[in-house]
């Protein structure tokens, strides 16, 4: 369906190097654009409304927002997308995820009562997957199966753990910009893994993208990347335009941050041809209105008007981030700070399938092991520092799963009509009580979890690393089932805690958490962060925040605001916050059980190098 649909509208032009205003460099204009929308307001009109549209893509669903110019939600969607895994390998289709945000935009649209025309502006997010299209945007296959449709390399793919360890192996001066190694889930270890095992698929892509640039793409036929994708995923080093940003005759944002040497040194020296057209010729900070907007092509598809502007994109966690990082409440702030000097204590946690989490800092910070810094990944003219935990959703879900208790407990929740984590709150609460425990965490006094199943992404990056139960008894019961979910929501939140000392001890100052996504309405996966952590949690107003960091990109592209930083302050805001216990004995249980988890990983360690000895 995509060839038909590409090949029925002019080719998609060809990279060009263009000139790309950073989004507080409309400053200027912002005396015009508000006695512009005054003029109109006045005006009768059949429709007086603004809203933005926010659109994203994770791993299971494509979403869309609608959200008025006070940052409230007016109605959203979702649309499943299909997904392909087999072993290592995890891929999606562009068509289907395409299909997929038209079935939720126009939904969205409808629940909100919203009509195309009053949608002023787009953004779009979504995991920092890997597209190949062809030279006529069509897929190219990145599957070993030569299936067509599946030409996205999901972001947990870890097939190219080996190019990984190779491209580490060269100690590449761009690689201290990502905590000092390239993860697996990075996009130069899976673009040699292709090139080296799939090679014809290799020879017909003309553009490799990160999936949220591919959304924006095909929405406006721009192929300008983000610098939150390039900086984050692809080792562009996005502190190259500093100088041109001082500089307020020179705004040119032709790609001056790709390391040639590094492509060339880890046998992808192809890609520097052509000025960097497959990977990126030109860029732009988050927000900036893109081509001449909405396409017809796409506004037909997606009920809209043509012409919408489209914001460049963001990854789906950084979204999240420009979704609640102003959502303090005003006592929580520091007074005597200035506006970015209190970004900087917050840290912000995306909890999905994996957990982000972020944090701003004015200076760079070189921190092992964790990724970064970013220049204007996030908060433009910002350095982004980036840790991160590759499965805790999906963590959760497999302990749950795969236990032999399990259908009965689905069974249960079902007829209650509750969620399989309600239930399993309430089994806990129960056993607290009949046990006559002290607090509810200490029921997990004997089993411990290193929740490394998918390896360490930070803050000791290591993708070899596994996970660990111990603990574990012949008890099969739901009882037994339950204290095995706490005990693993509790080895992520100490896998949290251990992220956050680890960047204060190098520099950063986090005091608060923000946090977001799906997890965060599991009150007891918040409160035992909160407990573990030590810091106050900070949930948003509005159910969908990254949606909202999607929708403040349309907003900014739409010149609502001159810059991301003053639409976070105008649409950010708090709702409930939750406070560690004030109990010594949570805090001393919980010291002593983070010990123990530090001790999980070092005797894995250990045990790793027995077995090694015993086999050379």
């Amino acid at each position: 369906m995509d060839s038909l649909r590409f090949n029925t509208t002019p080719s998609p032009p060809t990279p060009s190097i263009t000139t790309l205003l950073p989004p507080n460099a409309y400053s200027s204009y912002s005396s015009i654009s508000l006695e512009m929308t005054s003029a109109v307001s006045a005006a009768p009109t059949a429709t007086a409304r603004s809203v933005f549209l926010g659109v994203d893509v994770g791993t299971g669903s494509a979403r869309a927002g609608v959200f008025d110019e006070n940052g409230k939600l007016l109605g959203s969607s979702s649309s499943p997308i299909q997904i392909w895994k087999d072993g290592d390998c995890v891929e999606q289709s562009s068509t289907d995820i395409w299909h997929a945000i038209s079935a939720a935009v126009k939904a969205a649209c409808s629940l909100a009562e919203v009509s195309g025309d009053e949608v002023k502006g787009l953004g779009f997010a979504a995991t920092c997957s890997l597209v190949a299209v062809d030279a006529d945007g069509s897929p190219v296959t990145v599957s070993w199966s030569g299936d067509s449709r599946r030409n996205i390399i999901v972001w947990m793919d870890h097939r190219a753990v080996e190019q990984a360890e190779r491209i580490n192996s060269r100690n590449s001066p761009v690689l201290q910009y990502c905590g000092g190694a390239l993860s697996p889930e990075m996009q130069p270890p899976k673009l040699l893994w292709v090139k080296e095992n799939l090679p014809e698929s290799w020879s017909m892509v003309f553009r490799w993208m990160d999936l949220s640039d591919w959304l924006s793409y095909r929405a406006t036929w721009d192929d300008t990347r983000s610098l939150c994708t390039t900086v984050c995923k692809w080792t562009y080093l996005g502190h190259a335009h500093m100088q041109q940003n001082n500089e307020k005759d020179s705004r040119d944002m032709e790609a001056c941050g790709w390391d040639d040497d590094f492509w060339e040194e880890i046998g992808l020296g192809d890609l520097v041809e052509g000025h960097h057209a497959k990977i990126g010729r030109s860029v732009a900070f988050p927000g900036h209105p893109l081509g001449s907007g909405l396409t017809s092509t796409a506004a037909k598809e997606l009920g809209l008007v043509p012409g919408i502007p489209v914001g460049t994109s963001l990854i789906d966690a950084h979204a999240g981030g420009v979704g609640v990082l102003e959502g303090v409440p005003s006592s929580d702030s520091h007074p005597k700070e200035s506006d970015i000097e209190a970004l900087c204590h917050r840290m912000v946690l995306v909890c999905g399938t994996s957990t982000c989490h972020m944090v701003v800092s004015q200076k760079k910070l070189f921190i092992p092991g964790v990724w970064g810094p970013y220049w204007s990944a996030m908060v433009p003219e910002q350095w982004l520092t980036e840790g991160g935990q590759s499965a805790t959703g999906a963590l959760l879900d497999y302990i749950i799963e795969n236990h032999v208790a399990s259908p009965h407990l689905a069974n249960r929740a079902a007829s209650q009509r509750i969620s399989v984590f309600e239930l399993l709150n309430k089994i806990l609460e129960t056993m607290m009580h009949d046990l006559k425990r002290p607090f509810l965490a200490s029921l997990t006094e004997d089993i411990h979890v290193l929740p490394d199943f998918h390896g360490n992404r930070s803050p000791i990056a290591d993708p070899k690393a596994k996970g660990i139960i111990c603990g574990l008894t012949l008890d099969t019961s739901e009882k037994q089932l339950a204290l095995q979910y706490l005990s693993t929501l509790q080895g992520i939140a100490y896998g949290t805690r251990h992220i956050v000392e680890h960047c204060n001890a190098q520099g950063h100052k986090i005091d608060t958490i923000l946090a977001c996504g799906g997890l965060v309405k599991n009150p007891l996966f918040i409160q035992e962060h909160a407990d573990i952590i030590g810091c106050p949690i900070i949930l948003p107003r509005e159910s969908e925040p990254v949606l909202l960091g999607a929708a403040i990109l349309g907003a900014v592209a739409a010149r609502k605001y001159s810059s991301m930083h003053d639409a976070m302050k105008a649409l950010n805001a708090s709702g409930q916050v939750i406070h560690p216990s004030k109990d010594p004995k949570v805090k001393k249980y919980h010291d002593a059980k983070y010990r123990i988890f530090r001790e999980l990983y070092d005797q894995q360690l250990s045990h790793r190098s027995l077995m090694a000895q015993a086999l050379t």
